[in-house]
């Protein structure tokens, strides 16, 4: 089994920046919200405690017992965790006189495992309106900066049962230069984890674990495509083989020539895959229909509706798979209470409990970065692990207003222009999202001596890392100028193309 660190969630919105850094590292870890106990299991080598939009001085904010855990474990302190360290333990927090936010430079560095490699001067990222004025005693600082006295500090050898560190700054974002270095010494040196949590050693343990869990028995999954949902698979049929039963769904939705191009791929995986046109069925019940919600509602209900009509057909089936990841599961287990419900056209909705099957879910605790990692490990092709997000109510939300087959394929040809252009350029993987929008506006062109009154496309393409937040990619002029005059000449019924360039917030990435 391997170590494990656990981080204490308070809100903060580099959190999850936590977990990746560290499992990049080769060291397994998990995020839990701050009023969850902490599980003290034989593998768990060390807690940090988040930063938070709190102030430590709130009458609401979150404060667990930090002294239990340091009697057990190893405790790193960031940000509003240094401050909640030193205020639990009676020192004192205030508002700064001297705020920082921004970048910042160590000094008088105590040189102890913590900050052993650490030189003087180092760069580190600053974002507090409160300081530590006061360290409680048993405590000593070992880092300042220009503006702070308290930049970072420790608890005396003798203490607590186990090192307490604390820092004031973030080290898991890039702009602090060792921040690095400074999470591994605290999780090799202080907690003593070994760095062996590999995508090879993922692979072996996640289908042993499905061994067991799933037995003789059979499981059904609805696959879109994507890389969660292939990579999800690939790990159930390595464990189960034939016993995997796949339902891909063609909703008349996808891009041009996606299902016959995914069928074949699934093919050469060796997934046991079941095709369904139905494309006609999502036409009719979309007829008319304008508002975003409404069609999202409709796309994701009937898709449910399928996938149980051809699940059902299926005898002895007791499991359900599915592509969750831990974005996902962080989401729905927030520090502030639930978020908004995971869309049930990505999750095939309350299907479990209808059916009464039971999830198997083998990515629910990876990242994308890190799913995409464990497809490589596994030889998926690079079709899947490298393909963009895709919406999971497809073109249906990128034809604006009402869908029709026919603004469909007008959507799909254009689109197909566009992606392929970003395969020729090598601009593909530099963009984290592209898409092309049908935009329920059409407007008066030239061509040849006639004049014409066709739609409007919008192309759209951003960098992002999550999706969470994105800025519009700054494609080359000529580069755009070549996608709309090959669209234009090509798509009959689309006589303008424009770029958007809005980022995310506070626009989205989708139009609708």
């Amino acid at each position: 089994m391997n170590d494990k660190i656990l981080i204490l969630d308070f809100g903060s919105q580099y959190t999850q920046l936590i977990a990746r850094v560290i499992r990049e590292l080769n060291i397994y870890c998990e995020i839990q919200p701050c009023t969850k106990p902490v599980a003290y299991e034989a593998n768990l080598k060390g807690i940090i405690l988040s930063g938070s939009p709190f102030s430590v001085n709130d009458e609401n904010a979150p404060k667990p017992d930090i002294k239990a855990m340091a009697d057990k474990l190893p405790v790193l302190g960031i940000c509003y965790g240094a401050q909640l360290i030193a205020h639990l333990y009676g020192g004192e927090v205030g508002k700064s006189t001297h705020r920082e936010y921004g970048r910042a430079h160590l000094q008088e560095i105590v040189h102890d495992r913590l900050l052993a490699t650490i030189a003087d001067g180092s760069q580190v990222w600053m974002s507090h309106g409160d300081s530590i004025r006061k360290l409680p005693d048993g405590f000593s600082v070992i880092a300042k900066t220009e503006s702070i006295p308290v930049a970072a500090y420790k608890s005396s050898d003798d203490f607590a049962a186990h090192s307490v560190y604390a820092i004031q700054f973030h080290p898991e974002v890039t702009h602090s230069t060792d921040g690095r270095q400074l999470l591994k010494n605290f999780l090799v040196d202080v907690c003593g984890c070994v760095q062996d949590w590999t995508p090879a050693m993922f692979v072996q343990e996640t289908v042993e674990r499905i061994k067991n869990e799933v037995g003789e028995g059979k499981v059904v999954m609805a696959l879109s495509g994507g890389v969660d949902s292939t990579v999800a698979a690939s790990l159930i049929h390595k464990a189960i083989g034939d016993r995997l039963y796949c339902i891909f769904v063609d909703n008349g939705l996808l891009r041009k020539n996606e299902f016959e191009q995914v069928m074949e791929g699934y093919k050469h995986l060796g997934l046991n895959t079941k095709g369904i046109d139905a494309k006609q069925r999502f036409y009719k019940e979309l007829d008319g229909v304008t508002d975003p919600e409404g069609k999202r509602k409709i796309i994701g209900k009937l898709f449910i509706d399928i996938f149980q009509e051809e699940a059902i057909e299926l005898k002895d089936v007791s499991f359900l798979g599915q592509g969750t990841i831990y974005p996902d599961v962080i989401e729905s287990l927030s520090v502030h209470g639930p978020s908004a419900t995971i869309k049930s056209h990505h999750n095939v909705g309350g299907l479990p409990e209808k059916m009464n099957l039971r999830l198997v879910e083998p990515l629910r605790y990876l990242f994308k970065d890190e799913v995409r990692r464990i497809g490589r490990e596994m030889g998926i092709d690079d079709i899947f692990l490298s393909r963009h997000p895709f919406p999971g109510p497809g073109l249906g939300i990128r034809v604006l207003g009402a869908v029709s087959e026919e603004k469909v394929k007008l959507l799909q040809e254009a689109d197909a222009i566009y992606i392929q252009h970003l395969r020729d350029s090598g601009l593909y993987s530099q963009v984290w999202q592209a898409g092309t929008m049908l935009l329920p506006v059409q407007s008066v062109g030239v061509m040849g001596d006639e004049r014409t009154y066709e739609y409007t496309v919008a192309l759209r393409a951003v960098t992002s890392v999550d999706g969470m937040t994105a800025d519009w990619s700054h494609l080359p002029y000529e580069f755009l100028a070549r996608v709309s005059n090959d669209i234009i000449n090509q798509v009959r019924g689309i006589n303008r193309v424009v770029y958007d360039i809005s980022s995310k917030p506070p626009a989205t990435i989708e139009w609708e």
